[in-house]
């Protein structure tokens, strides 16, 4: 079998050609900002096939990540800035340099959360690559999913000792969120839409929402997509079973909708007990 590091030296040669004098025209044509959608995408392909379970898929996905890195190390070569291989020089030393407690003279970090309070120790001495003054949280960048912002926001601040003790402590933030966007509630303006205060306590409560989820050691992403594809699963299931019977959900009352919601909620997972009434999938279950 060949090696990580030849099969990796033919993706760089084949880029290449595909970028060279005689390659692909629509090769040849991209930029670092045109190549930005499919990096997202191929991004979000390896995040499905993780959810999946699907090994072979994923085996698939990530060499098409692999493809989009080693695209864009092509272009930034074309232009003079660096290479792929100063790419992966650059990678290697960072973590052999964040890793004393393996690669250096350091003691061995006992759990996850020793090390990673080490990495962040280490990445403050180092300068940033544009000069400017590291802090703990200016790494995250700004173009993340905003709850995935969120959870390495509280991930990097926890690392530095900023945290709290319990879960249950997150747990009375989030009521203490939830009294105040009543209140805001309570208080909303005529305007139907974009009341400033409202918005402003519903961040606050999401915010508080990824920190326990950080807090239970659950990646609220990955938890949210999982509920997204529930209900998307569920209320197609209605819409189904409505048409099986020559009728559509905005020919229903909201009652009958949820009688059908009921339905196949038991249907999913074998449970025969009738629940009050609850709208738009918000059972937990």
């Amino acid at each position: 079998m060949s090696s990580a590091g030849t099969r990796f030296d033919e993706l760089v040669r084949i880029m290449r050609s595909l970028r060279g004098p005689d390659g692909c025209p629509w090769d040849r044509e991209q930029t670092l900002p045109s190549l930005r959608p499919f990096l997202l995408e191929e991004t979000y392909e390896v995040l499905e096939a993780i959810d999946a379970g699907d090994t072979a898929g994923l085996c698939e996905e990530l060499g098409d990540l692999l493809f989009e890195a080693v695209f864009l190390a092509q272009i930034a070569e074309e232009a003079g800035h660096f290479s792929v291989a100063d790419a992966l020089g650059a990678i290697g030393g960072k973590l052999v340099r964040r890793h004393p407690h393996v690669f250096g003279d350091a003691a061995r970090a006992r759990t996850a959360e020793e090390a990673l309070g080490r990495w962040e120790a280490v990445k403050q001495t180092e300068a940033t690559p544009n000069g400017t003054d590291r802090t703990t949280l200016g790494g995250v960048p700004r173009t993340l999913p905003a709850l995935l912002r969120a959870h390495e926001y509280g991930t990097r601040a926890a690392a530095v000792g900023f945290d709290w003790t319990r879960a249950a402590d997150v747990l009375d933030k989030i009521d203490e969120e939830v009294r105040e966007l009543r209140a805001a509630v309570a208080a909303r303006t005529d305007v139907p839409h974009g009341d400033e205060a409202i918005e402003d306590e519903m961040g606050d409560l999401l915010f508080a929402i990824a920190n326990l989820s950080r807090t239970l050691g659950v990646e609220p992403e990955s938890a949210l997509r999982r509920a997204n594809d529930k209900f998307r699963d569920r209320f197609t299931a209605v819409e189904r079973r409505l048409a099986a019977a020559g009728r559509r959900p905005q020919e229903c009352t909201l009652d009958e909708l949820e009688a059908e919601w009921q339905a196949v909620k038991r249907a999913a997972t074998g449970d025969h007990h009738r629940e009050g009434p609850k709208t738009q999938g918000g059972e937990g279950g």
